[in-house]
């Protein structure tokens, strides 16, 4: 084999890459994060204002909360953008072992604080409270990224996803210790799409998927309220000031809202009538105020940030396992999430605890995504050969493995 010819013809092959993925701006990416995030404030406020007047608290109470995380992501942004690449595979394991150490500390220290029913906050002295599921997931995904960033399919199949099926199992396990059904559920779906991103045959996950059936649903009826939410859910006219009641109220004020709306900031539901509406429910009262015109504003500002994600997850497929992985992974988390809260929102899924991002109040998930968007521009930029891919963050392994493609897997 003549490296040389391989090596040229890999460097060839990149560069038609880069020239075909010109067109996918990083900076369209880039606005839509900017709108979304704006507008995802405006409605916090909104939603939020009189909730926070109740409680005796300033009514900008929840938006400033947000601006916290929103500036600490900032930060992030910035440090993202500039520092290598290699550096963020270095640290994929070790923030992979700080999330398990954090849902431990949440489930077995004092630190651990109970709200409505969940044991999923973490409160360590005067620092705000965290969601350390939150800060899991983008583990997740930075784990599968890494352990795949060389073909392993000359391995067997039991070889090459054994470690990464027990670390999704085991992080979920720890997910549904503290109560937080929904947020298990999101978290294997999001391990699902990394195993099929990273070579796993539709066919065998159906497999996987039926084995985890019977302890699934052996959960999910453990605990009579999940069994309530689940009837309400299917015969809605058997509780709907019960269960079902804050479904049944979204509707409502979804309906109200008609094509334009009510108005921004002159919503009614948000004042008492719908619980919960500056969190899982913020999605309604936007319907109320902006109608189905800015929903469906909103609803696009997602398409096109799902539509970037992964488009730069296939224009980098056969220039870095690792940035293909990642951006995949990322986009899905965010697009999971969002279809999951709309589901519930519209009625189409049982009630779930799952926030919707960029609008929800929850510092903790905004700085998530915000972080994981912050990874994906940069991933834009070198898919899109705005800035080069480091040739020098390749390590030995990735480095056999463009060399030597059919003996990567030995490397």
């Amino acid at each position: 084999m003549d490296i040389r010819r391989e090596f040229d013809d890999y460097q060839q092959q990149t560069e038609s890459l880069v020239e075909a993925g010109g067109n996918f701006s990083p900076f369209t990416f880039l606005c839509v994060v900017v709108l979304i995030t704006g507008f995802g404030l405006i409605m916090l406020y909104s939603a939020s204002y009189n909730e926070a007047l109740i409680h005796n608290l300033p009514h900008h109470y929840f938006l400033t909360r947000q601006l916290m995380f929103v500036a600490l992501a900032l930060v992030v942004f910035v440090v993202i953008r500039f520092i290598p690449i290699s550096w963020i595979k270095m640290f994929s394991y070790p923030i992979l072992l700080v999330s398990l150490l954090l849902l431990l500390m949440t489930l077995f220290t004092p630190f651990g604080q109970e709200r409505l029913g969940s044991r999923r906050w973490l409160q360590i002295g005067p620092l705000p409270s965290l969601q350390p599921s939150e800060f899991a997931k983008l583990a997740l995904v930075l784990f599968y990224a890494y352990y795949f960033r060389f073909d392993r399919s000359n391995q067997s199949l039991l070889r090459r996803f054994l470690l990464p099926f027990l670390v999704s199992i085991g992080m979920t396990l720890l997910i549904f210790l503290q109560r937080d059904y929904s947020s298990a559920a999101l978290f294997l779906a999001i391990s699902f799409s990394l195993m099929l991103a990273s070579g796993l045959r539709i066919s065998t996950l159906l497999i996987m998927f039926a084995f985890l059936v019977p302890p699934a649903l052996v959960g999910l009826f453990s605990q009579s309220y999940r069994v309530k939410r689940i009837v309400s859910f299917l015969f809605p006219s058997l509780d709907p000031v019960g269960m079902n009641y804050q479904v049944t109220t979204s509707l409502k004020a979804i309906q109200k809202g008609g094509l334009f709306g009510v108005g921004l900031g002159n919503g009614t539901y948000k004042l008492g009538l719908l619980p919960e509406v500056q969190s899982d429910f913020i999605f309604a009262s936007m319907c109320e105020e902006l109608g189905l015109a800015g929903c469906a504003f909103v609803l696009i500002l997602f398409a096109m940030l799902a539509i970037l994600g992964y488009n730069a997850a296939a224009r980098m497929r056969d220039r870095d396992r690792f940035l293909s992985i990642t951006a995949f992974g990322l986009t899905s988390m965010i697009l999971f999430q969002a279809i999951l809260n709309l589901g519930v929102v519209t009625a189409m899924l049982p009630p779930t605890g799952i926030p919707l991002p960029f609008f929800s109040q929850g510092g903790t998930n905004l700085f998530i995504v915000l972080t994981s968007c912050s990874i994906l521009y940069r991933i834009l930029l070198i898919s899109s050969g705005k800035i080069p891919l480091q040739k020098s963050s390749l390590d030995e392994g990735e480095r056999k493995a463009i060399l030597f493609p059919d003996e990567g897997e030995r490397s």
